[in-house]
């Protein structure tokens, strides 16, 4: 499977680079003793719940990296007509919040193998999810990392969106 990397920062944005360059900027990270958040999602309709959980993961370390579901993988996820917006449109909304330092898309169902390379110090999952179930969770506390979940805001998630604009 092939990762792709949006680097936000000066003169990276929208650079792709491979799943090995993502290793070694982490093993650059870890060398500094910069403390690496990360968290995953599909980010379908951007919205505040999405901004606030963001703002929230980012306050954790010093570096809040997204894995970001592919097309497909949303699809798989959520079903027909999902996504609403497409990854590269999702994924430069998400390189314009100030909270965001890299952005990487997977194609699995599951972030599993991408977590398991980098290892981050915490891994941050929404509300619905108890630490326990979390995927990644076991290979980052294995690692000496540990996992955090931040609450929902509550009515506030894409689906309700698209449920809501389907009513007009």
């Amino acid at each position: 499977m092939r990762i792709r990397l949006l680097l936000i920062g000066k003169n990276l944005v929208g650079q792709i680079i491979s799943q090995n360059r993502l290793t070694k900027i982490r093993e650059s990270l870890r060398k500094q003793g910069k403390v690496v958040v990360f968290t995953n999602g599909c980010f379908d309709i951007i919205h505040r719940g999405h901004v606030e959980y963001l703002a929230k993961a980012k306050k954790l370390g010093d570096i809040l990296i997204i894995g970001l579901n592919s097309d497909k993988s949303v699809q798989k996820l959520k079903g027909p007509g999902r996504p609403i917006i497409k990854m590269p449109d999702r994924a430069i909304v998400l390189s314009h919040l100030d909270m965001v330092d890299y952005i990487v898309e997977f194609g699995a169902p599951t972030p599993r193998a991408l977590i398991g390379k980098l290892l981050p110090d915490i891994l941050v999952k929404g509300g619905d999810y108890r630490a326990s179930d979390v995927v990644g969770a076991k290979e980052v506390k294995t690692a000496g990392g540990k996992v955090v979940i931040i609450p929902f805001i509550k009515g506030r998630s894409s689906t309700k969106i698209i449920s809501d604009i389907m009513r007009l």
